[in-house]
């Protein structure tokens, strides 16, 4: 229940603040440029690992918040809003590169643990099952698991119905369950 408090207070102090920026106070959108850019930068970390890009798409994402708050429907948190405008964002981006700049295969940032070293062998065997699922699937998994966001929060950022999320996430369990085991052996060699 807190961590449900927590969500609730940060969404209303976001949405507090994109009020201030649909006004254009310049103080406003700088402490949601501060509060929203490492949140995009890992997320994006998940897309590319060019830094140039993820800055460029950074920078595009908060400016049409910028230029379009007064268009935020108060209809999803504004953190899905921005991050469906990111994600929209870096695919248009590297789809407009014609193949110069690639999309990742693998997040070896997803899965961070405490006690590292304990974790390592599981680490690898997770992150090369999940490396084997098709984008969409990979990132369902973890918007869902890794950011926590709902099934209507995916379909909103993802910009697909949430019936395309449910059968993503369906399909991504279904192939890690067939993967992983077959991965198993692999970790140990």
């Amino acid at each position: 229940m807190d961590e449900r408090n927590a969500t609730a207070a940060k969404n209303e102090t976001d949405r507090a603040l994109l009020s201030r920026v649909i006004a254009h106070d310049r103080d406003a959108f700088r402490e949601l440029y501060i509060t929203y850019h490492r949140r995009l930068s890992r997320f994006l970390m998940r897309l590319t690992r060019q830094h140039e890009v993820i800055e460029e798409v950074i920078n595009d994402t908060l400016w049409i918040v910028w230029k379009q708050a007064a268009t935020f429907r108060n209809e999803s948190q504004v953190s899905t809003w921005i991050m469906g405008i990111a994600y929209r964002r870096t695919l248009k981006t590297l789809r407009q590169s014609g193949g110069k700049r690639t999309m990742v295969d693998i997040d070896d940032t997803l899965l961070l643990a405490p006690d590292h070293y304990a974790t390592d062998e599981m680490n690898e065997w997770i992150l090369n099952g999940l490396s084997q699922l098709p984008l969409e699937q990979r990132l369902v998994l973890e918007f869902a698991y890794d950011m926590g966001h709902s099934c209507e929060e995916i379909a909103a950022i993802m910009d697909c119905p949430v019936n395309t999320v449910k059968t993503r996430l369906f399909h991504a369990r279904r192939k890690l369950r067939e993967i992983l085991p077959a991965l198993a052996g692999s970790v140990d060699e």
